[in-house]
């Protein structure tokens, strides 16, 4: 790792979303409404992921959800639990990654998530996974994902073997379409420091 100028600034959701995008799930027009921030009505399925987090880790209206849930999930959250949403970057070359940690244990940082279709394995390839390199200074060794499709609670957890080739060959691929379509970018907060 290399400390060069920054000349993209990414966070895992937007580099995600571009992984829809090579995969065929969100057209060219939506990523570059991602990009640009164009605000979208928040849907029900995104406002239950946020209540849920709050209920976990704040206790705010825990009688929403299933308590056996919410002890299974909470059971997997690092004791002590020293900070909730901390932020993390981390630079790659000409590429600074940075975002949000849902919580920060002593040796692991864990990530709560919802969905409605849990797929074994899915988050090895997620954009979050920078959040590893991001916190080393701080003691973190792993990082632990807990998803609950609301009626069962999964966990994934890497450490810091694990492989981002996938993610850099995307974060390369991201920053040539940004510059493809530079002409289409409102939002400039994407372009450097």
């Amino acid at each position: 790792m290399t400390f060069n100028t920054v000349k993209y600034r990414l966070y895992p959701t937007l580099l995600n979303r571009f992984d829809r995008y090579e995969k065929g799930y969100i057209n060219e027009n939506d990523l570059i409404n991602s990009i640009n921030r164009v605000p979208v009505p928040q849907t029900e399925a995104q406002r239950k992921g946020v209540s849920f987090e709050d209920a976990v880790i704040k206790g705010i209206d825990e009688e929403e959800f299933d308590p056996e849930i919410l002890s299974r999930v909470r059971a997997l959250l690092p004791r002590p639990m020293l900070k909730t949403q901390v932020y993390c970057e981390y630079q790659l070359d000409d590429v600074l990654l940075y975002g949000y940690v849902d919580v920060l244990g002593k040796m692991v940082a864990v990530d709560i998530k919802t969905t409605s279709n849990y797929v074994p394995g899915c988050y090895a390839i997620s954009h979050q996974n920078f959040y590893l390199p991001a916190l080393r200074t701080k003691g973190i060794r792993s990082l632990r994902y807990v998803i609950t499709d609301f009626k069962n609670v999964y966990q994934e957890e890497y450490d810091h073997t694990l492989d981002f080739d996938h993610q850099f060959r995307q974060i390369r691929e991201f920053c040539a379409f940004l510059e493809t379509h530079r002409g289409e970018i409102t939002d400039l907060r994407v372009f450097g420091g």
